[in-house]
């Protein structure tokens, strides 16, 4: 029986995408996410319940992210240079698969009575192969499915929106369930460790739905692909160059850098802030739940806004209210439901960044063609996992230094003016500046616009070598 015709974009490209694979390829996002999320929740799960000091907590997860970092470039290098008439992407989805499982769990099983010293080579061991190694295996080939699964663009922001909001519930549901969840179960470690295997199997779970439901190349390019070679591999130190000679894939860097900041600060900040200026850290319930509200209406309406005002400009128009949300929150950070209201505002302001960072660096994986003549596939979309990773990391280490400064003391009977200070600059202050930086990008970034015109270059470029 013949698969039903599904038609063209309105660029003319045959779409190739319906919605259980919309469904299966985001349930990857899940898992991620699943990981990055708790990572976000361990400054205070180690200062709170493990007792580690925060400064040193802070210092160690940005040493972690720092080499994390660079292993994202690594394995897209890895993944591009995978032998031709292999698949190249799908095979590490399943790899990971127990593994992911494994290292969720471990990241609660501090031992308990060997010494702040051991805990902390511990801390470190578990943050770096979970982060490092696991989610980067994951993340790199997983970002560049997006590519290779359909040409067309409406479809890949489709895929983005859906990858998002797998994430973003998955981010919501620790968010929201963490605390709750742990404080009923006793509020010690144990807790936490059975909450963490719980959502490790889960996670494992929804990553093997999405190597069964994934495909590495879309049957709207299948014929064309079998009739050209395979692009070759370059050398490493060439592509890093030509990456970061490509200002647009920087700036989608950048981007993606300070939206994950913002989104790591939101997961992982506003505990400190119901426990100390709203009194009452069970209030995370409260503000995770009503933060659902503009989570859902972002990615109802993001599919309009890029269908009205393309990516770019939807882009401007997000990260200019993200901003003025977090100046208003500067009039009274005290009051509940005056900062919930605003929290909800820059949470909504930050979703299509969230949705289409995947197509700027795909957008950027064009540009990489009409430039430098290759398109590096797998390395340009290690930008998404370099990204979160990084946002996330500086998010994280951001509140270990900013209590380490304040002099924290988790078990203080009044909260002091120093630590009241620091919340606030994790909570309100950083979020500003981000949403600002990402204003500023957004202007510059006019590829958009110019990608008919390259497409076409490229085109002519690849009939000439025929």
């Amino acid at each position: 029986m013949a698969k039903k015709d599904l038609g063209k974009d309105k660029f003319g490209i045959q779409r190739v995408m319906r919605r259980r694979d919309y469904l299966g390829d985001c349930m990857g996002q899940f898992s991620l996410n699943a990981i990055s999320g708790l990572v976000g929740q361990l400054t205070y799960f180690y200062t709170d319940k493990v007792g580690l000091a925060a400064g040193a907590v802070a210092t160690s997860f940005l040493i972690v992210r720092i080499i994390d970092a660079f292993t994202d470039l690594i394995m897209g290098y890895i993944v591009d240079h995978t032998k031709p008439g292999q698949e190249k992407y799908r095979p590490w989805l399943l790899r990971m698969v127990i593994p992911t499982a494994v290292l969720i769990i471990m990241l609660f099983t501090v031992p308990s009575g060997l010494g702040s010293a051991f805990q902390m080579v511990y801390m470190f061991l578990t943050n770096f192969l979970l982060s490092a190694v696991i989610y980067t295996i994951i993340c790199v080939p997983y970002s560049a499915l997006i590519v290779v699964r359909t040409s067309s663009q409406e479809e890949r922001s489709r895929m983005g929106t859906w990858r998002a909001a797998a994430g973003y519930v998955s981010g919501m549901v620790i968010a929201v369930a963490i605390i709750p969840i742990t404080n009923m179960l006793g509020g010690d470690q144990k807790a936490w460790i059975i909450f963490g295997g719980i959502l490790g199997v889960i996670a494992a779970i929804l990553l093997f739905v999405t190597y069964k439901t994934s495909r590495e190349t879309n049957p709207a390019d299948m014929e064309q692909s079998m009739q050209q070679p395979e692009e070759e591999g370059i050398p490493m130190k060439e592509a890093i160059g030509n990456l970061f000679h490509n200002k647009y894939w920087v700036m989608a860097l950048v981007m993606g850098v300070c939206s994950n900041v913002v989104y790591g600060l939101g997961n992982s900040s506003g505990t400190y802030y119901a426990k100390w200026i709203y009194g009452n850290d069970n209030l995370m319930g409260i503000m995770g739940a009503v933060g659902m509200i503009p989570t859902l209406l972002g990615f109802l309406t993001i599919g309009l806004f890029i269908r009205f005002l393309g990516v770019t400009k939807t882009l401007q128009a997000t990260f200019l209210l993200g901003s003025l949300s977090q100046i208003l929150r500067l009039i009274n950070p005290y009051d509940f439901t005056y900062n919930l209201i605003l929290g909800c505002v820059s949470t909504f302001a930050n979703i299509p960044m969230m949705c289409v960072l995947g197509v700027l660096t795909a957008m950027a994986i064009d540009y990489n063609e009409y430039q430098f003549g290759k398109r590096m596939v797998a390395s340009s979309q290690s930008a998404t996992s370099f990204a979160g990773k990084i946002g996330n990391g500086v998010g994280t280490s951001m509140i270990g230094w900013c209590l380490a400064i304040a002099a924290y003391d988790p078990n203080a009977a009044v909260v002091t003016e120093a630590t009241k200070q620091a919340i606030f600059t994790f909570n309100i202050y950083a979020p500003a500046l981000m949403f600002v930086i990402m204003f500023i990008c957004s202007l510059r970034f006019d590829l958009e616009k110019k990608l008919p015109g390259i497409h076409e270059e490229i085109a002519k470029r690849k009939s000439a070598k025929a």
